[in-house]
């Protein structure tokens, strides 16, 4: 059986959605990232990088939820779009413009939005307009058909979706207004058995949520470079 390394965060979310989608059994692994459990010797032995989410299939151990995903998609040949180099070339070229834009950029506005000690303006207009931007792109995609790639729904949706369920966050609740057809993704993908699985997986373990000193040092160890 997988182990599912696991937070309720976006890039775990859309491994989760996957996994249900699937129906693969799976046994969840939490990983309490305020307390600082990412830093344990044995998780990092899975994931060097100290981040959720991370998977072992046996012999198979990954880390970074892109590389998941398309580990799972390719090794069960679902939720992939119909074989050709041009549809498999979409997927590829969608997924990783939300690995690397969407997911930092989203990542980084927040932060200096919501998080950071001080209020930079520089930073949040920079981050919030590449957010912004990405997202536009995404809704543009959206608005000239069903899903990212085509007609059929692929692990490119699900890694939308990961982020793009808490627009309302990163935006305030005029989110859905400025990105209806993000919205109308989300909504749909929201309605599915597994999508409600997925999201429901945070309740089987009580995650620290108080973002108190512990969870400041192990969320932002970078911060112990400025007190010296």
């Amino acid at each position: 059986m997988m182990q599912f390394y696991y937070h309720p965060s976006p890039n775990p979310a859309k491994v989760a959605l996957l996994l249900e989608e699937l129906g693969a059994p799976y046994e969840l692994v939490p990983v309490d990232t305020r307390k600082g459990e990412q830093f344990s010797a044995d998780f990092l032995k899975i994931n060097p990088n100290a981040k959720t989410p991370a998977l072992v299939d046996g012999e198979a151990v990954l880390f970074d939820s892109s590389a998941i995903l398309l580990y799972l998609a390719e090794t069960t040949g679902r939720f992939l779009p119909e074989n050709t180099p041009a549809r498999r070339a979409e997927l590829l070229s969608w997924l990783m413009f939300v690995a690397s834009g969407i997911g930092p950029y989203s990542g980084q506005s927040v932060h200096f939005s919501h998080m950071a000690p001080e209020k930079l303006p520089y930073a949040i207009n920079r981050y919030g307009f590449e957010v912004e931007r990405h997202y536009g792109i995404v809704d543009e995609r959206l608005g000239q058909q069903r899903y990212m790639v085509g007609e059929t729904y692929t692990i490119a949706d699900m890694a939308v979706w990961g982020w793009a369920r808490l627009l309302p966050f990163v935006f305030g609740e005029a989110a859905w207004t400025r990105f209806p057809n993000i919205k109308r993704l989300v909504d749909e993908i929201d309605a599915r058995p597994a999508a409600q699985k997925a999201i429901a997986l945070k309740e089987r373990h009580a995650f620290k949520t108080e973002m108190d000193e512990e969870a400041k040092r192990n969320m932002f160890p970078q911060n112990a470079r400025l007190a010296g």
